[in-house]
C-alpha cells in the first residue's frame, strides 16, 4: 500500500485547510487509516481514525475543528481542519492499518501544517 499526501502550507490562526492521503496498492487489504501529526521535539500524536463501516474518531484537543472522512470512489482519506491554531504546527502524517497488525504499517512521506499567530 502507497500513500501520497498533500494539502498541507501555510495559513494564519483561524484559517482552514484540507489534507488529502491518495492510497494506491492492495488497498482492499486496509481496514483502517488514521492522520497522525509531529512536531519538532514532541512525540507523534494520533489525531484521527476513520475505519471500516465508516466509522470515525477525533482526539479530544480536535473535536469540533477536525473532521476525517474517505471517498472510496478515489481511494482518498481526507482530514478537514478548521478553526487553526499556532499548536496545530506539525508534520502530518496518513497511515493504514491492515487487520491483525498490532500497529499502522504503512506511512506516507507526510506533508507540513503551519499555523502562523
Amino acid at each position: 500500500v502507497q500513500l501520497v499526501e498533500s494539502g498541507g502550507g501555510l495559513v494564519q490562526a483561524g484559517g482552514s485547510l484540507r489534507l488529502s492521503c491518495v492510497a494506491s496498492g492492495d488497498i482492499f487489504s486496509v481496514n483502517a487509516m488514521g492522520w497522525f501529526r509531529q512536531a519538532p521535539g514532541k512525540e507523534r500524536e494520533e489525531v484521527a481514525v476513520w475505519t471500516d463501516g465508516d466509522r470515525t474518531w477525533i482526539a479530544r484537543s480536535m473535536k469540533g475543528r477536525f473532521t476525517i472522512s474517505r471517498d472510496n470512489a478515489v481511494n482518498t482519506l481526507y482530514l478537514q481542519m478548521n478553526s487553526l491554531r499556532p499548536e496545530d504546527t506539525a508534520m502530518y502524517y496518513c497511515a493504514a492499518h491492515r487487520p491483525g497488525m498490532d500497529s499502522y504499517e504503512y506511512w506516507g512521506q507526510g506533508t507540513q501544517v503551519t499555523v502562523s499567530s
